[in-house]
């Protein structure tokens, strides 16, 4: 299964958008209504050891794997032997499965679990509960979790939003009517910060501050070292991401010359043919092909041959104060 996200959702100048987001609001508080009563009838299961939840309040797209990735050398240096637990989405194992990247592939655990494992032990879990004592039973110290924010089967020690700057929550109705999970309020309620990812042009903090009082932080996305060289080089790139377009501009910000793109859904199953007309306008101009670290992992192997791996990382404004802030909120929940 794959998702796309409906470019509406963010577009208040699309003609349309808006007659469709009164459509579709009924449908909208309906759900936000059964998130909501979700927490009324379970009882979250707390762990022999603390749980940092990393989630979002949109659907797709806000950046929550690489602050996961960001916070494990964080949380060691803390004195943590973190453990990554991931739902596996887009992976048919319903775990609880220690991912090895040898054997298990993205149509087995996901691709972010794929991406995970290369930062720390990774268990992949249908039932976070069972996940987080798997982990525990193999010696973590502590569970970052890829999301789960809305499930309630388990206790969360400390829950990280994540927040896209540039796209913050959209037209601010509730799918399938707009981007959000659930209500910015509820949602806030149970958290302990935000991360805001990128320059705050949606003004998030400002929406966050009409709602909570509540910490919030600053981070950026910028590409490793090691990647291959697109400044001034003609590129062809694709992604199959949340928000697809924000690769697009990661690349024009590193000064590729994009001369072709393609766009597909969130965790797109590649086959060869759907490639076939880019890969080879791209051999006809001797260009670059380039794609994500999570598109990267979804390519049969003839592809990956010819496309290169573009990645990022998260860089924290201020990681100190934040882990700061963990330590101590993870301290009172012993």
């Amino acid at each position: 299964m794959t998702l796309s996200t409906p470019a509406w959702w963010y577009d208040a100048q699309d003609p349309a958008s808006k007659w469709k987001a009164r459509l579709l609001s009924p449908a909208g508080k309906a759900y936000g209504w059964a998130v909501r009563k979700r927490f009324d009838f379970y009882f979250p299961v707390p762990m022999a050891k603390p749980i940092l939840c990393v989630g979002n309040l949109v659907a797709g797209g806000a950046g929550k794997t690489p602050v996961v990735e960001s916070l494990v050398p964080l949380m060691q240096e803390a004195g943590y032997n973190p453990h990554i637990l991931t739902r596996g989405y887009g992976g048919d194992e319903p775990g609880p499965l220690q991912v090895s990247p040898g054997r298990d592939t993205p149509a087995d655990v996901g691709d972010e679990a794929l991406l995970l494992v290369e930062t720390a032990p990774t268990w992949v879990s249908k039932s976070r509960p069972l996940g987080a004592q798997a982990a525990i039973d193999t010696g973590a110290t502590l569970i970052i979790m890829d999301d789960g924010f809305q499930n309630p089967a388990i206790f969360k020690d400390f829950a990280l939003l994540v927040a896209d700057g540039s796209a913050g929550f959209g037209n601010g109705r509730i799918m399938p009517a707009g981007p959000l999970r659930e209500e910015i309020s509820f949602g806030l309620s149970r958290a302990d910060a935000v991360v805001i990812i990128g320059e705050d042009k949606a003004n998030v903090a400002a929406t966050l501050k009409r709602h909570a009082d509540i910490p919030v932080f600053y981070a950026q996305l910028k590409p490793v070292p090691g990647n291959p060289d697109v400044a001034g080089k003609q590129v062809f790139a694709f992604a199959g991401i949340g928000r697809p377009d924000k690769f697009k501009e990661t690349l024009i910000a590193a000064g590729a010359q994009l001369e072709g793109w393609g766009s597909f859904p969130d965790h797109f199953a590649y086959v060869e043919e759907d490639l076939k007309e880019l890969v080879s306008a791209a051999e006809a101009r001797d260009a670059m092909i380039v794609t994500t670290a999570k598109d990267y992992v979804r390519l049969p192997q003839k592809l990956k041959e010819k496309v290169k791996k573009f990645s990022v990382r998260l860089e924290w404004q201020d990681p100190a104060a934040l882990s700061r802030l963990v330590v101590s909120t993870l301290q009172l929940n012993p």
